[in-house]
């Protein structure tokens, strides 16, 4: 496995915890993705619904960044997931017993289900399966009608439809 290939399997890893975390009944916790302002970081928060846009599914809202119910990967951490130094080896579902264990406020604040927002979610990743991440913020300007991707090796980007809203109102 090349390099490239062992990050978008990282990355991907990621995306794949918030599904598995969808499959533990956390369906109201989403993904907010953005890239870092240099351009070399693709960065996933996940947040409770309530503390996601109601403008935009993918963005947090406003002063949501430091709220303790936001976890933040960015992929410039590599394989320590959330700061962890202990699931570089881990599985996707073995990334959701950790997040459930060392996040329960963000957990209990995601518990419910949004089967509006799971299902975008399960064709978002066969959108971008094998190596492209969605963003929504980005300091280059950026769509507001689907959500651009980031491609890790070989392909093209593809066109994301928009996740449903979030909750929190301006």
């Amino acid at each position: 496995m090349n390099e490239q290939q062992r990050t978008a399997d990282t990355l991907r890893k990621v995306l794949q915890l918030v599904a598995e975390l969808h499959l533990r009944g956390c369906q109201r916790l989403r993904a907010c993705v953005a890239m870092s302002p240099s351009g070399t970081s693709w960065r996933c928060s996940i947040a409770p619904v309530t503390l996601v846009s109601a403008a935009h599914g993918a963005v947090l809202a406003p002063d949501a960044f430091g709220s303790p119910l936001v976890a933040h990967y960015t992929s410039a951490a590599g394989t320590e997931y959330f700061d962890w130094t202990d699931a570089a080896h881990d599985t996707p579902s073995g990334l959701a017993r950790k997040f459930v264990s060392r996040f329960p406020d963000i957990v209990a604040a995601g518990r419910g289900s949004d089967w509006a927002y799971a299902g975008w979610y399960v064709e978002m990743l066969h959108l971008t399966y094998p190596n492209r991440f969605p963003y929504a913020v980005a300091d280059w300007p950026s769509p507001d009608d689907y959500l651009p991707t980031i491609v890790v090796g070989d392909g093209e980007p593809v066109h994301v439809p928009l996740p449903p809203p979030g909750q929190f109102a301006v």
